[in-house]
Order: structure tokens, then sequence, then C-alpha cells
């Protein structure tokens, strides 16, 4: 018995040795694969890196964000400065004659055609001009007169019916 027991020391002993060379080895193959994992992880990560960084054009992600940002900020300053001119262009335009209507009409009963006329121009407020043009059979005259407030002084039928038609009080 003393001899199986020398001989079970001995595989004992030879056992742990060969753990003890066995056993970092499987720890290197462990740590052997898990470097693999890690680089194929990083470059995943670095591909997906430069493409963000390159973009489409070459350009990078941020570049091109910091690009946009100022094309914000640009088209937000001329909003503000086309909102500016409306404003400008609305009070011009409350002063401009473009309420316009004409009157045609036989001045005198002998002659036809409707050649005589009344013409009214006035702006927002109703302020304007009316232009008058008598067509008579040997002569023309043409009359001019100032409108305040949708309103002027010594008015015929026809006058009266053209601002009331440019300024919106009747079709």
């Amino acid at each position: 018995m003393v001899h199986l027991n020398a001989t079970a020391t001995a595989v004992s002993a030879d056992r742990v040795q060969i753990l003890w060379l066995v056993a970092p080895t499987l720890v290197a193959l462990a740590a052997v694969a898990i470097a693999v994992w890690s680089l194929r992880v990083v470059n995943r990560l670095q591909t997906t890196t430069d493409v963000l960084q390159q973009g489409d054009a070459g350009v990078s992600i941020a570049d091109a964000l910091a690009a946009r940002t100022t094309d914000i900020a640009n088209l937000r300053s001329a909003a503000v400065e086309i909102a500016d001119l409306l404003d400008v262009t609305r009070q011009e335009l409350s002063s401009a004659l473009r309420h316009t209507a004409v009157v045609r009409y036989d001045a005198f009963g002998d002659m036809g055609g409707r050649m005589s006329f009344s013409a009214a121009m006035l702006d927002d407020h109703g302020d304007g001009l009316l232009i008058t043009s008598i067509h008579g059979r040997s002569e023309t005259r043409t009359y001019l007169k100032s409108v305040t407030d949708s309103a002027a002084e010594q008015l015929s039928p026809e006058e009266s019916e053209a601002i009331d038609r440019a300024s919106g009080r009747r079709k």
C-alpha cells in the first residue's frame, strides 16, 4: 500500500502541475476571446463615429448642426426685418389711392354713349380725389374735387355714387 500512496501522490502532483499549466492557459484564452470581442465592438463604434463625424458630404455632424443653427438664426433675423417692412408697407398702403370707382353717364339728354364720367380715387381713410368729365356736343369740361372722409362739397348724384362705390358703401 505504501507503493500505491506514493503513486497516488505522484499522480496528484502531476495533476496539480497540469492544473497550474492549464488554468493560466484557459484564463489567457478567455482574455484573448474578450479582447477580440472588445476590438470588434470598438471597430463598430469607430465606424459609427466616423459616419457621424464625416456625414454624407465629408462634413461632421457637429459642423453641419452648427451651420444649421446659424442658418436658423439668420432666418429669424430676416423674418423680423420682413415683419418690420410689412408694417411700414401696410402704413404706406393705407394712404395709397387704391379704392376706385367710375360712374359713366349721359350728362345731356340729347347725347348718348355715356361719354361723361365721375371717377373717385380714395385711400383707406376715405381721403382722395374726384375727377368729373362732362362731355357735351361742342366741348368737354373736366373738374377735380378733393374728398375728405368720403365726402366733398357740391356733389352731383353721379359724383356721390362714385364716392359711395369707392368707399364700399354701395356696389
